[in-house]
């Protein structure tokens, strides 16, 4: 199964979630402002998170969605990081259900800074889709 996991994170308290799910995937956490993150080959489950920003996402992840190939994602599990709403995640899910990629209904979540709990917890979630 191959997967994949892409995150754009300001302060690093997603990015501390997305290597998280990474390392318990066994895959590599890539920011989607980084050279290497375009999904170039199929991948089975795509781990794609970011966080919520002045009541978006950033612009960088929202360009990243907007680019994605469907045909590349046969699935997607979300998660996010913030410290008042989870909205972030009803905007990255309804980008990719827009271009027709599968989206799982759980997600991940955690409030600020992932604790080792929180983080622990993201990655046996994220071993339920593997």
């Amino acid at each position: 199964m191959s997967i994949a996991v892409r995150y754009y994170s300001r302060s690093g308290n997603t990015k501390l979630l997305a290597e998280a799910i990474a390392e318990s995937v066994n895959a590599v956490a890539i920011g989607t402002d980084k050279a290497n993150a375009p999904i170039i080959e199929p991948v089975d489950t795509l781990f794609i998170g970011g966080a919520l920003y002045a009541y978006g996402i950033d612009a960088n992840l929202q360009a990243y969605l907007d680019d994605i190939d469907p045909k590349n994602v046969r699935r997607a599990v979300v998660f996010s990081t913030s410290w008042i709403s989870k909205h972030a995640i009803d905007i990255i899910k309804k980008s990719l259900k827009a271009k027709g990629i599968t989206v799982e209904e759980q997600v991940i979540y955690a409030k600020g800074k992932p604790s080792e709990k929180s983080l622990s917890k993201a990655g046996e979630i994220a071993k339920q889709f593997v």
